[in-house]
């Protein structure tokens, strides 16, 4: 999977409106491999533990793109795997490592034990057959989410992850959180985890008064990861607050080391990359970085609802780097430029 695409005289741009692809196509992870664009999601039928009508031998739907502009539909990516494990499939994401495509993601029963897997492939379309182990023990993390694979300068590879905090103070509040550890090879974790960021902020509350692990917590939830290395400094974008309602937004913290520790100070008022639109759209989050055609511009991809909430749906737009730090030109709703 490449970072960047080599850097070519521009020939031509091409023009989009979001959302780019009719369907619904939650937690979109996008990228590039060998001048193809590809993106996986959460179909309607998995974020409600469903199975998949269209193919209930696999799940996950991907989209292919020659262009980056039109996508179109190519399949489902995983064989599923046992059938104890649940039906909620959530938030995929793949990696390429010496010739092999690793899909991580996370599977469970409804709002509760959820564990994160990762399955592989030779191809960037699969099928993807799972490696029938689970990357952390489900009695020390019942519910663990949003696998995010992150390759260093260096090589090395680490994965963040979402899971559930019960303890709150003055600083932090009770929910769900995010986290990092090394990864050993591709497909162990190594034993080295720690904590990347904790909500804080009333805008990230995803319910009062929550029943939750036998208790009632004022819950809040930092989830979606994905993180950029920029300049010598690491960014680790995030969603935050209830991904149904207009809260739900992108912000991120900022380290100096990829283990961190990360700050995500100055967001006390809202999320500040990417935020809800009234009347336009509503809910984007969980979000992908990767570079388009020109091979200089970074897109954030992301999902978002329509206004009437039928479907959260992939969208795209420009990440721009500013003194303040990363910030995005959307939501965007009309007409928007892809160079080449």
């Amino acid at each position: 999977m490449s970072d960047t695409k080599p850097v070519t005289s521009l020939k031509e741009a091409r023009t989009y409106i979001n959302p780019v692809y009719p369907g619904y196509f939650a937690d979109p992870f996008a990228w590039e491999h060998e001048g193809v664009y590809y993106a996986i999601g959460t179909s309607a039928a998995e974020a409600a533990g469903a199975v998949d009508e269209v193919d209930e031998r696999r799940v996950f739907p991907l989209l292919r793109s020659e262009d980056f502009v039109t996508w179109e539909f190519a399949g489902n990516a995983l064989i599923r795997p046992d059938p104890a494990l649940g039906n909620d499939f959530w938030a995929p994401e793949v990696a390429y490592s010496d010739g092999v495509f690793y899909l991580y993601y996370s599977v469970g029963h409804e709002d509760k034990q959820h564990q994160l897997r990762v399955a592989k492939s030779d191809r960037p379309l699969g099928p993807y057959q799972d490696l029938g182990e689970s990357l952390l023990d489900p009695e020390a993390y019942p519910f663990a989410i949003d696998p995010h694979p992150f390759r260093d300068d260096d090589g090395q590879w680490y994965l963040f992850y979402a899971c559930d905090f019960l303890d709150a103070d003055a600083e932090i509040r009770a929910g769900t959180a995010l986290m990092v550890d090394r990864l050993d090879g591709m497909t162990k974790l190594a034993g080295e985890a720690t904590v990347v960021l904790r909500a804080r902020s009333d805008w990230q509350r995803f319910l009062k008064d929550r029943p939750m692990y036998g208790g009632i917590y004022d819950w809040h939830t930092l989830e979606g990861a994905c993180v950029r290395k920029h300049g010598d400094r690491y960014y680790c974008f995030y969603s935050g607050g209830r991904w149904e309602t207009e809260n739900y937004g992108v912000d991120y913290g900022v380290a100096d080391s990829v283990m961190g520790p990360y700050s995500d100070a100055g967001n006390e008022t809202g999320a500040r990359v990417l935020r809800s639109l009234p009347d336009r759209v509503l809910g984007p989050g969980h979000n992908s970085i990767v570079v388009g055609p020109d091979g200089q511009t970074e897109y954030i991809v992301y999902h978002a609802w329509d206004i009437s909430r039928t479907a959260r749906r992939i969208c795209l737009d420009k990440l721009i780097w500013t003194a303040d730090g990363p910030r995005c030109n959307g939501p965007t709703w009309t007409v928007q430029t892809v160079l080449f």
